[in-house]
């Protein structure tokens, strides 16, 4: 039989996770920056996989072994940076040595603030752990810089102003975070266009074959499994390459291949749809009309 999968530990507070890191409790109770070096030791001791209910950003630099970027290796070696928002499930990194600085920031504490709605368009949150953000050496200086203004300002008494500067300095890390991803889909173009042209070979063998018929429509997130992505980098990847995210190249490929039956096959319309997925034909004719401007029986009789 089949062994059950460990349900993963699910750490609540801040507060907890310091006693689990055998670190003094936070300086508040809804924000931390830790050492990664005073926790070295600690990490070993945490269970395998845990939920955290608040977010973490990491700066890490390695000083054994190397950090691989799904099949390559990153491109730099000055330190690399990983996101996780809450609820997401974290598995303990216990075959590396590292130095950096660990963020942990409870929702709790950007309530009231636009940044409590707008984080969540920060796409990196979303993105797996071999999908960090590598930073050359001048980004790390200022990623480092705007870290230190954080632990200045939780150092200092809390006052009136703390929460409104730290919220801010979080934000110039987000920004600046935002903009080095930018750099880090140019920077690996190559790699990013083969991802790109392994898709287009994954969507036309999908609707080549019975797939569609048997599967229903692709999926983005069947697709970034394939890729060994995660859905929002394979969009937002995309998005730095084409101006698409991964549902509109989809779409794309869809209308493609819809255009081709109907143009040199005598399939119905009903018949295209169901070979390529879609449950109802009404579903493909309202898709194929958005996307041409033409029903699906316009476009057939422009050929005649």
């Amino acid at each position: 039989m089949k062994r059950a999968a460990a349900v993963p530990h699910k750490i609540q507070t801040i507060a907890a996770l310091h006693r689990l890191l055998g670190v003094s409790g936070p300086l508040h109770p809804l924000v931390s920056l830790i050492d990664n070096n005073t926790i070295a030791t600690a990490v070993d001791q945490l269970p395998e996989t845990f939920v955290l209910d608040f977010y973490k950003i990491s700066y890490k630099k390695l000083m054994t072994g190397r950090m691989s970027y799904g099949q390559s290796y990153y491109d730099y070696q000055e330190g690399g940076m990983v996101f996780t928002a809450p609820h997401q499930i974290i598995a303990i990194e216990k075959d590396a040595a590292f130095f950096g600085v660990t963020f942990l920031i409870h929702p709790d504490f950007l309530r009231n603030y636009p940044l409590a709605q707008r984080i969540r368009n920060y796409g990196f949150f979303s993105y797996e752990a071999n999908e960090a953000l590598h930073l050359s050496e001048r980004e790390k200086q200022t990623i480092l810089e705007v870290l230190e203004h954080i632990k200045r300002e939780l150092n200092n008494p809390i006052d009136d102003f703390s929460q409104d500067l730290v919220i801010s300095y979080l934000e110039v890390l987000l920004h600046h975070s935002n903009r080095f991803y930018k750099r880090q889909f140019v920077t690996r173009k190559a790699v990013n266009h083969d991802l790109l042209a392994r898709m287009e070979q994954l969507l036309n063998e999908y609707f080549d074959t019975a797939d569609a018929i048997s599967k229903g429509l692709p999926t983005v997130e069947f697709i970034a499994e394939q890729l060994l992505l995660s859905p929002r980098y394979l969009s937002d990847m995309l998005r730095s390459l084409t101006g698409q995210n991964a549902q509109q190249h989809i779409h794309e490929k869809l209308i493609e291949k819809a255009k081709e039956k109907l143009s040199t096959t005598s399939l119905s319309v009903s018949e295209i749809a169901y070979e390529l997925g879609f449950e109802h034909p009404q579903s493909f004719s309202k898709l194929f009309r958005n996307k041409t401007s033409q029903s699906p029986l316009e476009y057939r009789q422009s050929f005649n």
